[in-house]
């Protein structure tokens, strides 16, 4: 590969990291990203200032709705089955549905108006005469205000906290203090018990270990649990987002231990939780020292002209750039590649891209565009923001109004760990990826000095989409795929982002569709596909057999000669904290 040019960065300009309180204030979303917000809701009163029929009307509407729940209000509660079903929302929505909410007729009451005045407001957005883009704009922030709002979110409002400080005498409002307290000295709100796991003793205990490591990644080799192994090894590259133990928790969740005992000899890449240091790294960075690196070491390791690779979130991005790169350059090394909710075409990258403007871009780039780091907190609000509800308010009203604890959820643990990300990188991604759409553009991007196209990733793609996926929404995977040059598989599973991936087979919980119609568009698609009950990992792993070569004896040492096991997995750079 050609020389990467990043060591030219001297400046190092970092972001001052925010105190405890103020990062806890972040991920409540008090401190928004101010040109996001002020654009957002500016549009949209702009927007009905300039339609006054349409906001009289929008007015109206709003009149005659609060008339009607006032009747229901003065129904008893038995007879409110006799009205429409809209009159019942809030019977439907778990913030309301205790029994708390539906017995008292004040509170079903207020939760109808507050569900009532959800729907009209984001009704008049979809209503309006604007760009799309500018409307998916208005929609996320009038939503983030109407989740802020929910009267399930304030202790005055919320007969169930009530109902729980009468019951206590006091008790949960004093623990939620202390909780507040805690969570505020912390820096982030609590999702679960953060006691309750340890990385490498709880999580992420797959026996292997440290077989290479630099400045971008470690390289860990898990040892086999099968007598005999297809003798092609499996690469993971997973997302540098977050950290790579999502696909390896428990035993009885964990994708690698799986991959493993199918009979693949597995090697994953853990990438480095930046510091200082490292503020200096590029894209390039990430795919010649980074990707590359492990493709060929993971080779050389195994001594195998071609091996298997999956790449899962933005490591799926990495993979097909370096991919693309490889064969551009006539190296032939993949034999099969696996996409699980991969982003290669961000024409509708989803609502994240709410935050990402081109004042948002432009100054992540004059800030760290040429060294520097991106605090993982930063990050991990905006991710979290996306589902508000569950990952935000909820946690507000178990935490601080009922004084509970959150139970201990291995992914809630590994979604508060966050990561650090190389200014350079970050600003490269925003800028050609979210922003500009380079990459699904044939030769657009030029990558360690060679023109990069997608479609010369053309050797057999299992590719996965999750169908409640806010991050990467299943639509823009499938058109992902069709950016691919070779015979590909498209599966759509159930539940969300990671949970999607997360479907371990031994629990064979939720389903997945599947459908042989090929180069047709996503809806014809799911037209066409059947509901298949089950995990998808049997049918991943059956397919990806077929592409591991002969059976030969699984190896009895991890590493090699020149790449000798240096720490147990899961090793240190996964442990790192940001």
């Amino acid at each position: 590969m050609p020389p990467s040019n990043s060591t030219t960065h001297s400046m190092h300009l970092s972001k001052t990291k925010p105190d405890p309180g103020s990062r806890w204030m972040q991920s409540l979303g008090v401190i928004p990203t101010p040109s996001s917000v002020q654009e957002g809701y500016q549009a949209w009163m702009e927007a009905l200032s300039q339609e006054p029929d349409k906001l009289a009307e929008l007015q109206k509407h709003f009149v005659d709705e609060q008339k009607r729940l006032f009747d229901l209000f003065m129904h008893p509660p038995e007879q409110a089955a006799t009205h429409t079903s809209t009159a019942l929302a809030s019977a439907h929505d778990k913030r309301f549905a205790g029994e708390a909410w539906q017995s008292s007729p004040q509170f079903r009451l207020l939760a109808e108006s507050y569900l009532s005045t959800y729907r009209l407001l984001l009704d008049s957005v979809a209503s309006l005469d604007v760009a799309s883009d500018t409307r998916k704009k208005m929609r996320f922030f009038v939503k983030q205000h109407l989740d802020a709002m929910s009267p399930a979110n304030f202790l005055a409002t919320n007969p169930e906290a009530l109902q729980s400080a009468i019951e206590s005498k006091g008790e949960t409002l004093k623990a939620g203090m202390e909780n507040l307290r805690e969570d505020m000295e912390k820096g982030h709100i609590s999702m679960t018990d953060e006691e309750a796991f340890k990385v490498g003793e709880n999580l992420a205990v797959t026996p292997g270990s440290v077989v290479f490591e630099n400045e971008v990644f470690q390289l860990v080799q898990y040892t086999p649990q099968t007598e005999q192994v297809y003798m092609r090894p499996l690469l993971i590259v997973p997302p540098c987002i977050n950290k790579f133990y999502i696909l390896d928790l428990r035993p009885d969740n964990s994708f690698v231990r799986y991959a493993v005992e199918q009979g693949f000899t597995v090697f994953i890449v853990s990438w480095r939780n930046v510091k200082e240091a490292q503020g200096h790294l590029t894209w390039d960075d990430y795919i010649a020292n980074g990707v590359v690196k492990a493709i060929d070491n993971v080779r050389l390791i195994t001594n195998v002209e071609k091996i298997n690779a999956l790449g899962f979130c933005v490591g799926g991005t990495l993979l097909a750039s370096a991919i693309a790169v490889l064969r551009r350059m006539g190296h032939e090394v993949v034999e099969s590649v696996t996409f699980l909710t991969t982003f290669l075409d961000f024409s509708d990258a989803g609502e994240v891209t709410s935050y990402i403007n081109e004042d948002f871009i432009a100054s992540r780039e004059r800030e760290v565009g040429h060294g520097g780091i991106v605090n993982g907190s930063d990050l991990a609000y905006a991710f979290t923001s996306l589902r508000a509800n569950e990952l935000i308010w909820n946690y507000v009203v178990g935490n601080y109004l009922k004084g509970t604890k959150p139970p201990a959820f291995d992914l809630l643990f590994w979604n508060s760990d966050s990561t650090n990300l190389p200014g350079p990188w970050y600003a490269y991604y925003l800028r050609n990826m979210y922003s500009k759409n380079n990459l699904a553009k044939p030769d657009k991007l030029v990558m360690c000095g060679v023109p990069v196209d997608i479609s010369y990733v053309n050797m057999p793609a299992f590719v996965f989409a999750a169908k409640e996926d806010h991050i990467v929404p299943w639509r823009t995977a499938y058109t992902s795929a069709a950016l691919l040059g070779g015979k590909t598989e498209f599966i759509l599973g159930a539940a969300g982002h990671v949970a999607g991936v997360v479907n371990p087979a031994s629990k064979n919980k939720r389903s997945y569709r599947a459908s042989v119609a090929p180069n047709v568009s996503a809806h014809q698609w799911m037209e066409a596909s059947t509901e298949i009950e089950g995990s998808w990992w049997p049918r991943w792993a059956n397919w990806l057999k077929h592409h591991g070569g002969r059976m030969i004896p699984a190896r009895s040492t991890l590493g090699n000669a020149n790449f000798k096991p240096s720490e147990a997995a899961p090793g240190r750079y996964v442990q790192e904290k940001s």
